[in-house]
C-alpha cells in the first residue's frame, strides 16, 4: 500500500508444476497489470489495482492488503494531493546518483548535508569556510542548498544567494551583486527592526562616498545610503575593477560584523561566472 510503502510491485503467483490444472483458476491468478504499465499509466496507480484484485481474491493479508474501500480512498487522495510524488515513476537510476527527494528534503545526502553544517558551525567561531556542492544536471544540488538554507535561517544565520548565468558573462559580479541587492531589499522592507537599523548605520558609516560605485551595481543600496556626492568618480577603468572588488568585500564584511550569527553566501552555477567574481572570492576566501 502506498502510505505504508509509498509503491511496490507485486509478482504473480506462479503454478508449480505439482498443483492440480484449473483453468478457470489458472485464469483468476492471470490478472495482470502489464498492459495498463505499457500504455503508461504510473506504477503506483497501477499497484494499487493490483493490489485490490489481490486483496479480494485473499492473496495478500495484513498491511499489505487493502481491508476497506476506506484504506484505498486514503490511497487515491495521495496520489490527487500530492501528484509529484505517487503518481511519478521513480527514476531508479537517478535516485541511486542522488538520493531520494521529497518537498526540500534529499534522502541519501545526508553525509554532505552533515558537512555544509559542519562549514556553517565554523563560521560560528568566525572562521570562514568554504564548500562546493557538485554533480551531474538533476543530481539534487539544488535542493541540498535549499534545505541548507532552511538550516541557516532557522538559526538566525543570514542565507545570500546569486547565480550565475552562461550567457552573461560580460556583466561582471552578476551573481554576487544580485545577492547583494536582494538582501538591501529584506533590508528595506524590515526598515523598523533592530537589526535592519543596525545594518543600514554600518553600510552608511564604512562605505560613505564608495558608496556611489556599488549604488550601480546594487540599486537597491541608494534607498538605504541615500544621496551621495558624486564628485571625485574615478575614469580608470583598471582601478574601477580593483575598487569594486574591495568594496563587494568590504560590503560583506559589513553585513558579517552586523551579524551575530554565520553569513553564507551561496553562488550557484560558478562554472559560468566571470573571472572579476572568481577574483572576489578568492579575495574573500583570503
Amino acid at each position: 500500500r502506498i502510505k505504508a510503502k509509498k509503491w511496490r510491485s507485486y509478482e504473480r503467483k506462479n503454478i508449480n508444476d505439482d498443483s492440480t490444472f484449473d483453468p478457470y483458476h489458472e485464469s483468476e491468478l492471470s490478472v495482470s497489470v502489464e498492459s495498463l504499465k505499457l500504455k503508461g499509466l504510473p506504477l503506483s496507480l497501477c499497484d494499487l489495482i493490483n493490489n485490490m484484485l489481490n486483496s479480494a481474491r485473499g492473496d495478500i493479508f495484513g498491511d499489505e492488503s487493502y481491508c476497506s474501500m476506506v484504506d484505498v480512498q486514503e490511497d487515491l487522495r495521495l496520489m490527487l494531493d500530492k501528484p509529484s510524488t505517487f503518481l511519478q515513476n521513480p527514476d531508479v537510476e537517478q535516485i541511486s546518483v542522488c538520493g531520494l527527494e521529497s518537498n526540500d528534503t534529499v534522502y541519501g545526502q545526508r553525509e554532505e548535508f552533515e558537512l555544509l553544517q559542519k562549514c556553517y558551525w565554523k563560521a560560528s567561531s568566525r572562521r570562514e569556510d568554504f564548500a562546493i556542492i557538485t554533480g551531474p544536471s538533476g543530481s539534487g544540488k539544488s535542493v541540498l542548498a535549499r534545505q541548507f538554507s532552511n538550516y541557516v535561517v532557522e538559526d538566525g544565520g543570514t542565507f545570500l544567494s546569486g547565480k550565475f548565468e552562461q550567457f552573461q558573462q560580460a556583466m561582471p559580479f552578476s551573481a554576487i551583486t544580485n545577492a547583494f541587492d536582494e538582501y538591501c531589499s529584506a533590508l528595506v522592507g524590515s526598515s523598523e527592526s533592530a537589526h535592519a537599523t543596525k545594518v543600514a548605520s554600518a553600510l552608511r558609516e564604512n562605505l560613505g562616498r564608495d558608496a556611489l560605485y556599488l549604488v550601480e551595481l546594487i540599486p537597491t543600496l541608494s534607498l538605504i545610503v541615500g544621496v551621495i556626492d558624486v564628485e571625485g568618480t574615478r575614469d580608470d577603468v583598471v582601478d574601477a575593477q580593483i575598487l569594486l572588488q574591495n568594496l563587494l568585500c568590504r560590503f560583506l564584511t559589513i553585513i558579517l560584523m552586523s551579524s551575530a550569527k554565520p553569513v553564507v553566501l551561496f553562488l550557484d552555477d560558478l562554472q559560468w561566472a566571470d573571472p572579476l567574481s572568481i577574483a572576489v572570492v578568492g579575495r574573500l576566501l583570503s
